[in-house]
């Protein structure tokens, strides 16, 4: 299984980026994906979340400004990132998870199986 991840990069704040997560060996169908970043020195946070059941999960420091969608032709999956803001810089990692997840559990960093390489994100004017 492999995960794919790109689309990072610099960008000044009040900008927009789009990552991408194209995986391979695993279906989308059924089961769940996952956005997270990690800041230096801060633990791996859960951003978005689609559940098998469609469900979108979001944190809240992202809320209105980040949208997450995936295409299951494609078995690839986004993650829309507006209106970003310096604390917004960080590593950014796809994950994958089997089944359902739900508001209780989705920010979970062990309820997901495979995981992207990272793609460092940097708001900086």
């Amino acid at each position: 299984v492999q995960l794919v991840e790109s689309g990072g990069g610099l960008v000044q704040p009040g900008g927009s980026l789009k990552l991408s997560c194209a995986v391979f060996g695993f279906t989308l169908n059924y089961n769940s994906v996952a956005w997270f970043r990690q800041a230096p020195g801060k633990e791996r946070e859960g951003v978005s979340c689609i559940s098998s059941t469609a469900y979108e999960y979001y944190a809240e420091s992202v809320k209105g400004r980040f949208t997450i969608s995936r295409d299951i032709g494609k078995n690839t999956f986004y993650l829309q990132m507006n209106s970003l803001k310096p604390e917004d810089t960080a590593v950014y990692y796809c994950a994958t998870a089997i089944g359902a997840l739900y508001g209780s559990n989705w920010f979970q960093t062990t309820k997901y199986n495979y995981w992207g390489q990272g793609t460092q994100v940097t708001v900086s004017s």
